[in-house]
């Protein structure tokens, strides 16, 4: 029987995603973010701040890749996995990693332009187009993206 080993943790990358491939081909994604966590203290709250390394495979890690940039907040749901090796002085070494099986990332905000103030995103006008199709009862338009993958959801407020 297995142990449970499970972890949830919320915070922002550290840097890009890193994409590479196993030898026989499998995607796998490595990225590392930082989790707040805030302590009160006599004079306020202080700050603690760790570092998590991440690593997703297949589907997921491409995913991960194209979706995730530094300073995006992320959910990741996994497993903790421990690496350990001995260097070549023959000094032991581990290191303690999460495995995603599930990662959600937290909606992207950016200012906009005077140009982006007067003219709806497009994901906007596809948005009204549904609502339109299905209050008249006729076909429904499918959003791009469609169907959302179990993974990966977006956007995810938290």
């Amino acid at each position: 029987m297995n142990n449970l080993n499970s972890i949830l943790i919320e915070g922002n990358l550290v840097r890009d995603p890193e994409l590479r491939t196993t030898p026989k081909g499998t995607p796998v994604c490595t990225f590392s973010l930082a989790s707040n966590r805030f302590l009160k203290q006599d004079s306020g709250f202080e700050k603690e701040v760790s570092f998590f390394d991440v690593e997703t495979w297949t589907k997921l890690a491409e995913t991960c890749s194209s979706r995730g940039k530094k300073g995006r907040g992320v959910r990741v749901v996994g497993r903790l996995k421990q690496k350990r090796w001995t260097d070549a002085d023959g000094k032991p070494h581990s290191r303690v990693a999460i495995v995603a099986e599930h990662v959600e990332f937290r909606p992207e905000f950016r200012k906009e332009t005077a140009v982006e103030k007067t003219v709806p995103p497009a994901d906007d006008l596809v948005a009204a187009a549904v609502a339109d199709e299905d209050r008249d009862n006729g076909p429904l338009v499918e959003c791009e993206g469609s169907p959302v993958m179990t993974d990966v959801l977006e956007p995810v407020m938290f």
